[in-house]
């Protein structure tokens, strides 16, 4: 079967938020083959594993009222940065979050929320080959380009600091932050 696919989250599987394995889902009941490894956020912890299907119909958080990213953190926190309520419902309650050492952030460019690519480290966002990105990250570490050079020698996808790649999905243009644990 497979699996469905989400606007704002392109590769889930590639991006860790999905892995694969047999599970029975808490939500549908339903044998799967893949389950979500995100973060979500509610009221109460999850008691059982979450299938995709049940991410995109919406019928976990319907069922758990969780949302798998922070609702305010859709547009980095900022409310200038709006998008519709709609885009925000689908990302927050239909689209599989991410984890990252710190709370995650969901960035938006053009009026709509940006597709979420992945995790990164120095040797991931040169492979992007995008001024645009590095600039971007830049500015939200706030360092002069010295530091910011040492900084990027320092990012790492798997011991952080880590990255988040996004592209808008209007003029392509690549964005990200970056945190530490």
């Amino acid at each position: 079967m497979n699996l469905p696919s989400f606007k704002y989250h392109p590769d889930p599987v590639g991006t860790g938020s999905f892995e694969a394995a047999d599970i029975t889902c808490s939500c549908c009941g339903e044998s799967r083959e893949f389950v979500y490894a995100g973060s979500t956020y509610g009221k109460a912890e999850l008691e059982g594993p979450i299938c995709p299907w049940c991410i995109s119909s919406g019928l976990a958080h319907e069922k758990f009222d969780v949302e798998f990213i922070d609702i305010a953190a859709i547009g980095d926190y900022d409310p200038s940065a709006s998008v519709p309520a709609e885009i925000r419902d689908e990302i927050a309650f239909r689209t599989p979050g991410f984890i990252g050492w710190q709370q995650e952030r969901w960035l938006v460019h053009c009026g709509d929320a940006c597709a979420f690519l992945g995790l990164a480290g120095k040797d991931e966002l040169l492979r992007y080959e995008s001024q645009e990105l590095l600039d971007s990250l830049r500015a939200d570490v706030a360092m002069d380009d010295t530091q910011f050079r040492d900084y990027l020698e320092d990012l790492d996808k798997e011991l952080g600091p880590t990255a988040y790649v996004f592209q808008c999905l209007h003029c392509r243009l690549y964005k990200g932050y970056s945190d530490d644990h």
